[in-house]
């Protein structure tokens, strides 16, 4: 007569733990998404090196509708190119980036992207901080590196590199480097170019008119000239006349 009940039960029982497992998976499922980036040739200084993008759903009520990637040192947004996005998806270069995004796509589907990178910079390895935009408004910022030996929460797609080949080279050394302040001797400074037009109207002033030297120059000589004049005027008018 009790046998039923206690099945009952265990049955009962079962059920529930299966729930709570159920539930367990279905809550660890959005935490497990990543945004991830891998290379067709992940070596330092390697030139013409595609770069594949992956952001993985994480909403249930909205798709990707954008992605921002900020590019890590070395790498400038006019060394990259599109090769590879959703349906109608359109790239935009920004300052540290770029943008992709265009019509939404549907919830659960990852939004995978390919960009062509010029060249790779001579690095261990690459950091691309990524945010994701949902269509429900939902944002996802992987854009955390690990501090003190501990796995962010949020992670950044990180690209481990292989050394450079034996006599590879940057194809544009120049590229991205800047002078450090007080190093460019012959670029004048604020103050030498906000004084430059005073001393040149200083200069042209003067060129415009004689200079105090001469006037006062000429002006002695001319006293001279008249004072000799007036004395022999004088001893003429002075001097008894033959007639006399």
């Amino acid at each position: 007569m009790h046998i039923r009940p206690l099945a009952r039960t265990a049955r009962r029982a079962a059920l529930a733990g299966a729930a709570a497992v159920t539930a367990t998976l279905a809550l660890s499922v959005p935490a497990s998404a990543h945004a991830e980036v891998e290379a067709d040739t992940p070596q330092a200084l390697a030139t013409d090196v595609t770069l594949t993008f992956v952001s993985e759903a994480e909403s249930a009520s909205g798709g990707f509708t954008k992605v921002r990637v900020v590019l890590p040192e070395g790498i400038a947004p006019g060394d990259v190119t599109l090769d590879g996005a959703p349906e109608g998806w359109k790239l935009t270069a920004a300052g540290d980036g770029y943008t992709l995004g265009g019509p939404a796509l549907k919830p659960g589907v990852d939004a995978e992207h390919r960009i062509k990178v010029k060249q790779l910079p001579n690095a261990k390895e690459l950091v691309f901080k990524t945010v994701e935009t949902y269509s429900d408004g939902e944002v996802s910022r992987w854009i955390e590196t690990p501090t003190g030996g501990k796995e962010p929460e949020q992670p950044a797609p990180v690209l481990k590199l292989k050394a450079a080949a034996p006599g590879a080279t940057p194809l544009s050394p120049e590229a991205g480097a800047t002078a450090p302040a007080g190093s460019a001797p012959d670029a004048p400074s604020a103050t030498a170019a906000s004084s430059a037009p005073v001393a040149d109207t200083a200069g042209a002033e003067q060129d415009h008119g004689p200079s105090t030297g001469l006037v006062v120059g000429a002006a002695v000589l001319a006293l001279v000239v008249l004072g000799g004049g007036g004395w022999v005027l004088a001893r003429r008018r002075s001097s008894p006349s033959p007639q006399d």
